[in-house]
């Protein structure tokens, strides 16, 4: 597979927090809001101690979720309990292992742990599945691709619960779910990988850690499943702390957003008035509820607790408690001897305000890297955008504004010439009848901007139809503006973003999993075209 890079400005939408994290640190708040800058290697020089109780406790669980494990994995386990550092990413619990960005942050793990371990110090990497999160209707979909379409299934039965996502039962209807998914994938090998994991009866967490260690078995990823009594034992000083500490980390938090917001980047998580860092899940009905707090009292749904009675109910137990998106990493990071996260822009975010929560409950930092970001480009679709001269960019369309580009670009020359001769010379005219204007009276010149700015229009409208005749004349053009943005930019989203890892995993080779590790280096900091 070749690559191409970009600049991560080639994706819509990108913000500007993410932008100036990846480039450069200008701006003092983003030095003060990481634990390191994304290029430098540090991270990678000592791992995190802990204690020898800890890390054989440790183990042990990752033991008994990480069942009959790769020789690669067996030798990440040994290599943790003999004091490796971890690098970390995580996603939510997707219906058939969700969108293809899932196998890029786990792909960049790996590459990350394999390049800390080469310099000399042993590192492995983990995956950390968000079965604590509640929002099924975001994890219930899946889109595979068609030859002419993108096609979204659903498992009907499951309805929103306001629950652990990782502990919902996978209900008979995934037989069928499964089955439609591999019509579209036309029965490739993966298909049979789906049907092992993802059958009724099993949780959503056991369905999509075993798929994805399953398909970086030769890789040695390991997953965890934090929900277990046993991951909120070992993290619940971090639990504790933000009960003890409430005011003073709560505080620091939104101090922390505000100097974001005021430097003109966005705060990704807003802590109410009142509100903490934990939430509390219903010991009869599993129910998640924040925990809410003020002068002492706390109070999650109608029931109420003093500190002390929390206190104790977390020492009691300690797997109802469960950290909000800002506590969450500091928590893992109790847990697990990280020395890199490999976060996607809104974690990267996240990370720009736990700073703070680092610095009081651990006393260090985590450095936060990104994910792989790519698009990945079939032959077919490589061909016409060769054909078209087209560059990522002008792919990340609508399949309307590609084919009209296209229609443009066919035009004869006499055509195009004489467009751009029209259109210079109506800006070169106007330019100078606003010039005289403004020199006459300030209103004049203003409301000659308006009927100005309508003539431009109107130059721009026989562009568009121009443009338009001509793709009408060629119908090849619009089936390629179709095929494009399909593939590569389907229903206004980025292709990783939108279309399931699995699809691309019954397209190609055995080999995907190894290539797309080796293309989730830092050579390329932005975005990359990766084609198949």
């Amino acid at each position: 597979m070749r690559s191409e890079c970009y600049p991560i400005t080639v994706l819509p939408g990108v913000s500007r927090l993410f932008r100036e994290y990846l480039a450069h640190w200008d701006n003092p708040i983003l030095a003060e809001s990481f634990g390191g800058h994304p290029a430098d290697t540090a991270w990678r020089d000592k791992a995190p101690e802990l204690t020898p109780e800890h890390r054989a406790r440790l183990v042990s669980l990752l033991e008994s979720q990480n069942p009959d494990p790769s020789p690669a994995a067996r030798r990440h386990l040994e290599m943790l309990r003999d004091g490796a550092g971890v690098v970390v990413s995580g996603q939510q619990v997707g219906i058939l292992g969700g969108p293809l960005y899932t196998l890029f942050k786990a792909a960049t793990a790996v590459r990350r742990a394999k390049e800390a371990t080469e310099a000399g110090v042993p590192h492995v990497p983990i995956f950390w599945p968000a079965t604590e999160d509640h929002d099924l209707d975001e994890v219930n979909q899946v889109l595979l691709l068609t030859k002419n379409s993108a096609e979204t299934l659903r498992l009907k039965s499951l309805v929103h619960r306001n629950t652990a996502v990782g502990g919902v039962v996978l209900p008979e209807e995934i037989t069928e779910l499964v089955e439609q998914a591999t019509e579209l994938l036309a029965w490739a090998p993966i298909t049979e990988t789906l049907k092992r994991h993802y059958a009724p009866g099993k949780t959503l967490a056991e369905a999509f850690t075993g798929l994805l260690r399953e398909i970086f078995a030769a890789e040695g990823l390991l997953t965890i499943d934090a929900a277990e009594r046993g991951y909120h034992e070992l993290g619940s000083p971090v639990l504790l702390a933000a009960i003890e500490q409430a005011e003073e980390l709560e505080a620091a938090v939104r101090a922390r957003s505000q100097a974001l917001v005021d430097a003109g980047y966005h705060a990704q998580v807003l802590l109410p008035e009142q509100g903490s860092l934990l939430f509390l899940f219903d010991e009869q009905t599993g129910e998640r509820h924040a925990l809410r707090h003020k002068d002492g009292a706390w109070k999650a749904g109608h029931v109420s607790y003093t500190t002390e009675e929390l206190k104790a109910l977390l020492l009691a137990s300690p797997e109802r408690f469960s950290p909000n998106a800002l506590l969450r990493p500091v928590f893992q990071d109790q847990i697990l001897p990280t020395s890199a996260y490999i976060g996607g822009p809104a974690e990267i975010a996240y990370f720009a305000q736990s700073g703070v929560l680092y610095d009081t409950i651990l006393g260090r930092r985590t450095t936060v890297l990104p994910r792989m970001s790519a698009t990945l480009v079939e032959p077919a679709i490589a061909k016409v955008m060769d054909q078209h001269e087209l560059g990522l960019k002008e792919a990340f369309s609508s399949a309307d504004d590609l084919a009209l580009r296209l229609g443009a670009r066919a035009m004869p020359v006499e055509g195009k010439k004489r467009l751009q001769a029209a259109g210079n010379a109506l800006d070169r005219e106007l330019d100078a009848l606003l010039g005289w204007m403004q020199s006459v009276d300030g209103e004049l010149a203003r409301s000659g901007e308006v009927s100005a700015s309508k003539m431009r229009y109107q130059m721009n409208r026989l562009r568009r139809m121009s443009a338009r005749f001509e793709q009408e004349k060629n119908a090849s053009l619009r089936k390629h503006a179709d095929a494009v943005t399909l593939n590569l930019f389907p229903e206004g989203h980025v292709q990783e973003r939108a279309v399931a890892g699995t699809w691309f995993l019954a397209r190609t080779g055995d080999d995907f999993p190894a290539e797309i590790v080796s293309h989730a280096g830092q050579e390329c900091s932005g975005h990359k075209a990766i084609f198949l």
